[in-house]
């Protein structure tokens, strides 16, 4: 059975009609002869949205009681069994009454296409899990309900349904929204102009980004290579030159003013890894990179401008910003340079050549290293001079000597010179054994001259033999060299990238390790002339520095202990952009350690103001109606009636002192000002008081404490409020004909209270919900309290030392064990 096809509505905003245009397609699909029912439809009292189901088919949705109210939820059974080929089912983010099938629609309209049918359905933007803290910043609403972004990006189609602010201030103005007793509370609230613009763009963004990944898997599965320039994409080449800051600076403009463009920064490293670019300069480019929103990517080819164009293509650019090339005239005579043969080469991507300072006039380079030692070129000259002449005299006294045996052994003695001394030995060996070839072994001899031509052939073809396999030998041993040293260097920074990684301040690790790694006395990194960081011998100053490094515009690595070759300064400067970052980083740390309390707070704050605006203002309504009616004189009352004011009254004040207290022990408990005075008591003594501050409700409560029970190390005052939430909690949940279940039992060194009750109980992943605060798992409304109950429960159980766990109830329910340690001994 084929799955059925779901079809998603997205909504910037309520009422901008989504449910409207989702009803039209259901009728212009019933037009066509499909089978369509309607599952559900939420028209919020719009005469419109309900006038345009018209003809269709509804299914009759199905009655639950919760808490002594009753609620209509979709029947999922009764859709399932009518088995359509459509089904109309709104509000995909939905929670569904406790006792439902599902916990959230989502999962109902995952059932009916799990059973071949197809989904016509609606969701706001504001329920995507991804986007729900974003809104809620803009907002200042959190929402509780939400859908997963990856049951939305599963859908065969998703429709955006848009409407500019004014014109929906304009339709919720006309009462075709809300009600006409909330439309002002709404535009001057959640549908302020601002709001609506910003949700605007996050529905936009979001559904671009989803089409973009359609596109990717379409262009992946039919091999399409060819740009499409549906979204700008700037690359940046970098060599790993100084020019690169300026290229990076240019392409960030030019992203810029293509409002919404990619920046990337890309480097084309080798394969032979032997002629990278200076790991300092990329890393600072890579911080310039990504100051600038971009990202940074290195890949690895032999021919460079073909592996730039490969990523180009990967990742769908529309344009390349190159470095104008910095090689000189001879270079360009024999090779095109990267620039000119990227641009040949990158068909209709658009390919930008930037002039910078160094352009045309050649690449600085520092002196090239010898390949080997001082003291293998002084052996090998030592060679050709002691071995030639020796060859020579071996030879003179052979009979009839060969000359082209004898060139045959001078070659083999500049090629052993070679392996001892390198190039310039060998060189000097070959010039020197083709001038004794000439003088003693060619006719005429004893002459620099040559008399037949076949001799001047073997001769010149002994000198370039010699001069290739030299050449051939000294650059052996040079890249033998390079790859030793790029090996040195990759371990080393490997080294400092894994000590950095695992070190609680990256920062003070790095300069650590540099210190290690050259051996030096301290090593300090200075902004603007101030100390920021130091490791080492204190007091290092500029003056006192052996090295100074530059680590940024700002910033100066200073070393003292020795000095450093050109290969270990390249180090040092990697080390010193690396030290940048990690400054960045550890600031960044802090500043979001700073800015976490006070986002805390302000949750906490939003979360009060929106869940106690009911709850505040109900009892005092209450009492207030109470004390009203009991100072009129307009109305008579018996003492019946007015005995039942004054409860009311009393009951009120009663549940407004508990809400008051519960914030109040909560502000302390967050600010860590609440005071805890542990004594020794007994849990018969303490369990029953609850019970009696619980009302006639707990008499309701079966309780199987022990009197046995070891005394426990408790705070009397808090314990008892602990156990009036619980106890409060398992009455609310339980049936009238299974009461909540008190018990108590002892454990080595712990005291266990548990407060059973048999309810609906609560899924084991969401076992840590309940315990946040202004949350009540599975309300559907503020009319039960603001959620503190758990919360500061577990708040005030940890702060006297024990701990405050849920567990399932045999048979279904929620178990909550108190745990506390006993009584020392006396």
């Amino acid at each position: 059975m084929a799955r059925g096809e779901l079809r998603i509505y997205l909504g910037a905003a309520p009422g901008v009609g989504k449910t409207y245009a989702m009803l039209e397609e259901a009728h212009r699909r019933a037009g066509r002869g499909t089978d369509v029912v309607i599952a559900l439809v939420e028209t919020h009292g719009r005469k419109h949205t309900a006038a345009l189901i018209g003809d269709l088919e509804v299914v009759p949705r199905r009655t639950l009681t919760h808490r002594d109210t009753a609620f209509t939820e979709m029947d999922l059974d009764a859709v399932l069994a009518r088995r359509p080929q459509l089904a109309v089912a709104d509000e995909l983010a939905h929670s569904n009454v406790p006792g439902s099938r599902n916990d959230k629609r989502w999962q109902d309209v995952h059932a009916l296409l799990d059973a071949g049918i197809s989904v016509l359905t609606t969701v706001n933007v504001q329920h995507l899990e991804s986007l729900n803290d974003v809104v809620a910043r803009i907002t200042g609403v959190e929402q509780r309900e939400t859908v997963p972004d990856a049951v939305v990006r599963a859908a065969e189609q998703v429709e955006l349904v848009d409407m500019t602010p004014e014109a929906l201030r304009r339709r919720m103005a006309h009462g075709n929204v809300y009600r006409p007793e909330r439309i002002d509370a709404a535009l001057g609230n959640w549908f302020r102009a601002g709001n609506l613009t910003a949700l605007r763009e996050l529905a936009l963004l979001w559904l671009a980004d989803q089409v973009e990944e359609q596109l990717d898997r379409y262009r992946a599965d039919h091999d399409i290579d060819a740009t499409w320039e549906t979204r700008e994409r700037v690359v940046v080449a970098l060599s790993g030159g100084a020019e690169g800051e300026t290229l990076i600076r240019r392409a960030g403009r030019i992203a810029a003013r293509s409002r919404g463009a990619d920046l990337l920064a890309v480097h084309v490293t080798r394969s032979d890894g032997l002629a990278g670019a200076d790991p300092a300069v990329l890393a600072r480019q890579r911080v310039l990179t990504e100051s600038l929103g971009g990202s940074y990517h290195q890949v690895s080819g032999t021919d460079v401008p073909r592996a730039l164009l490969e990523f180009a293509r990967g990742v769908n650019a529309t344009q390349i910003v190159l470095g104008v090339s910095s090689r000189g005239r001879l270079a360009r005579l024999f090779s095109a340079g990267v620039g000119t043969a990227t641009t040949m080469l990158s068909g209709s991507i658009d390919v930008h050549l930037v002039s910078h300072e160094r352009a045309g006039r050649g690449r600085r380079t520092d002196r090239v290293p010898a390949a080997l030692s001082r003291g293998r070129r002084i052996a090998g000259f030592g060679l050709a001079l002691a071995g030639l002449p020796l060859l020579t005299a071996v030879l003179l006294v052979l009979p009839e000597p060969s000359l082209i045996n004898n060139i045959l052994l001078f070659l083999a003695t500049v090629v052993g010179v070679a392996l001892v001394g390198g190039l310039w030995p060998a060189l000097f060996a070959a010039i020197g054994g083709s001038l004794l070839l000439n003088w003693f072994f060619t006719p005429p001899y004893g002459r620099f001259a040559i008399a037949q031509g076949q001799n001047l052939l073997a001769l010149a073809i002994f000198i370039v033999v010699a001069v290739a396999v030299s050449w051939v030998v000294d650059t052996a041993a040079r890249r033998t060299r390079q790859a030793a040293e790029a090996s040195a260097e990759a371990q080393t920074l490997a080294a400092v990238a894994g000590g950095v990684l695992r070190g609680e301040r990256p920062l003070i690790a790095l300069l650590d390790r540099l210190r290690e790694t050259f051996a030096l006395e301290s090593v300090a990194l200075l902004e603007e002339g101030e100390t920021v960081a130091e490791v080492g011998r204190p007091g290092l100053a500029p003056d006192t520095a052996d090295v100074t490094v530059q680590a940024g515009d700002r910033l100066r690595m200073l070393l003292r202990g020795r000095t450093l070759e050109a290969s270990g300064r390249r180090v040092v400067e990697a080390f010193a952009a690396q030290a940048a970052v990690a400054l960045r980083q550890e600031r960044l740390a802090a500043e979001a350690a700073t800015a976490r309390p006070l986002a805390e707070a302000n949750r906490l704050r939003t979360a009060l103001l929106a869940a106690v605006s009911h709850d505040l203002r109900t009892p005092l309504a209450s009492a207030k109606a109470a004390v009203a009616g009991l100072r009129s004189t307009e109305v008579s009352f018996d003492d019946q009636d007015r005995e039942e004011l004054l409860a009311t009254a009393d009951e009120s004040l009663d549940r407004l002192d508990r809400l008051v207290a519960n914030l109040l022990d909560m502000s302390r408990l967050q600010s860590g000002a609440l005071g805890v005075t542990s004594i020794d008591v007994g849990a018969e003594d303490v369990v029953p008081m609850a019970l009696e501050d619980l009302g006639p409700p707990g008499r309701r409560v079966v309780l199987r404490v022990p009197d046995d029970l070891p005394m426990l190390r408790a705070d009397p005052g808090l314990l008892e409020r602990v156990l009036v939430n619980l106890i409060a909690n398992a009455l609310r949940y339980s049936p009238p004909d299974r009461p909540p279940l008190v018990t108590g039992s002892s454990h080595g060194d712990t005291v266990e209270l548990r407060v059973i009750d048999h309810g609906p109980g609560i899924p084991a992943e969401k076992w840590d919900d309940v315990f946040l605060p202004f949350q009540r798992l599975g309300d559907r409304d503020n009319h039960t309290g603001v959620g503190l109950g758990l919360a500061l429960s577990r708040g005030l159980t940890e702060a006297m030392g024990g701990t405050l766990t849920p567990d399932e109830t045999p048979g279904g329910g929620l178990t909550m064990i108190l745990a506390l340690p006993t009584a020392g001994p006396a």
